[in-house]
């Protein structure tokens, strides 16, 4: 059974803490104060503006934080403050004892991916694919993808929806969401971190990447068996991809195509999800129901449990 962790109420406290790289801390202090506005409290890690070469502070003390964040019963959300690289250094030191009886929402992506991946699929707790504080600006303050982080947070169920895309293959699915950037996901194949996925909803974006990487790492997750039995796929954005200087021959999106085209499960492209601005909050390890159309793509959370229906189980 899914042990969903609670959602928050005002007075609350928030962790942020930069497990990976690094962050301005003018930066996490704006995100800070927007967190303060939900009406929540705030507490910011000292690995928030700090460095240590890319990462924000040497493994030892990103460990330590992130370790004191997730036993702290007081905390009770962690907000990333930023992705970049270090999760993985640190992952298999992190002791997860206390927070599976107390579990709290972890809410991040791109680097973040593989804390996702391994809570999920080692002890089946829900977490929040989200923005971070990176990602929360003078710019973003009151849009909709950062209100769907403060919707998250307080158990609001949700209903996004996406523009159709001509490589979309329609249908619809209902199963558990997973995933996140692609490279970390591939990164974790044959790993204790590596995610069934058989009868799940797959989530995938990246940034960065050159394309004959995409094409390698999907065929990694073919080659491994991830592909094989999804009940859906939803693919984010990927930002930012690269050529050498004899063209590919392929964008992102149809490398992905061509790789899933024998399956006969729905997929969506162009999902608001990933490294760029229109980035939804999603729950992963939670029940979603996708329906793939022929004007629209529309996700939603199904397997919900927020203050109002746990009130009405009570009852």
């Amino acid at each position: 059974m899914v042990k969903i962790p609670p959602y928050l109420k005002k007075g609350d406290l928030i962790g942020v803490t930069c497990a990976s790289s690094k962050m301005e801390l003018q930066a996490a202090e704006y995100a800070a104060g927007v967190l303060s506005s939900w009406g929540y409290r705030v507490h910011l890690g000292i690995t928030v503006g700090t460095s240590f070469h890319n990462f924000s502070a040497p493994d030892e003390l990103r460990l330590e934080e992130l370790q004191d964040m997730l036993d702290d019963p007081e905390i009770k959300a962690i907000v990333f403050g930023r992705g970049g690289y270090g999760m993985v250094c640190i992952l298999d030191k992190l002791d997860f004892t206390r927070f599976r009886k107390h579990p709290k929402w972890l809410c991040g992506y791109s680097d973040v991916t593989i804390l996702h991946a391994h809570i999920q699929e080692r002890y089946g707790i829900p977490t929040l694919h989200s923005m971070m504080c990176s990602g929360i600006t003078p710019e973003t303050i009151d849009n909709e993808y950062v209100n769907s982080l403060a919707a998250a947070l307080k158990g609001k169920s949700y209903r996004y929806s996406a523009p159709s895309h001509t490589l979309n293959r329609e249908g619809t699915a209902s199963g558990i969401l997973v995933g996140g950037n692609l490279s970390l996901l591939a990164n974790s194949s044959g790993s204790k971190s590596q995610i069934d996925t058989k009868d799940k909803i797959l989530l995938l974006e990246d940034i960065g990447e050159y394309r004959y990487n995409i094409d390698r790492m999907m065929y990694n997750l073919k080659r491994a068996g991830w592909l094989d039995k999804l009940a859906g796929l939803v693919v984010g954005s990927f930002t930012e991809g690269k050529d050498m200087n004899i063209p590919f021959g392929q964008t992102e999106y149809e490398i992905i195509h061509n790789i899933v085209k024998e399956y006969d499960y729905p997929v969506c492209f162009g999902f608001p999800s990933g490294h760029q601005p229109e980035n939804y909050a999603l729950r992963l390890g939670m029940k979603h129901e996708l329906k793939v159309g022929e004007l629209k793509t529309v996700m939603s959370v199904t397997d919900d449990d927020d203050d109002d229906k746990r009130r009405a189980k009570r009852k």
